[in-house]
């Protein structure tokens, strides 16, 4: 199972950053996409928008006001599901979302990982 993190940062203190260490440690794979090209965990944060193959999962770290410029491009992807971190809740998208068929998540992450429901 594959997840796209939007908005990954080189920074420990980030949840984005603690998100995917913790996907890796249970064993998913990831893929990454930030403002800056840095490398975590032996891998590089695009900064340019791919079309990443066999994605289940998008889980967004960036807030509600810069979301719209990715509408197109997450929708685009196809993915099972978007989850929406505390802090992105984003009422308009989700609704976009379900209306073509991909699951629109209010959650943490973190917290789906810790307690076996990711």
């Amino acid at each position: 199972m594959k997840t796209l993190i939007i908005g990954a940062s080189n920074n420990p203190e980030r949840y984005a950053y603690k998100a995917a260490e913790r996907l890796l440690a249970h064993g998913h794979e990831i893929e990454l996409l930030g403002l800056r090209a840095e490398e975590i965990f032996g891998k590089t944060i695009d900064v340019k928008r791919k079309q990443y193959a066999n994605l289940d999962t998008v889980t967004l770290y960036v807030g509600p006001q810069r979301q719209p410029e990715y509408y197109d491009y997450i929708v685009g992807l196809k993915p099972r599901r978007v989850i929406f971190n505390p802090g992105t809740e984003n009422s308009e998208f989700e609704t976009l979302l379900s209306e073509v068929g991909i699951i629109a998540e209010e959650a943490c992450t973190l917290v789906l990982l810790g307690t076996g429901q990711f």
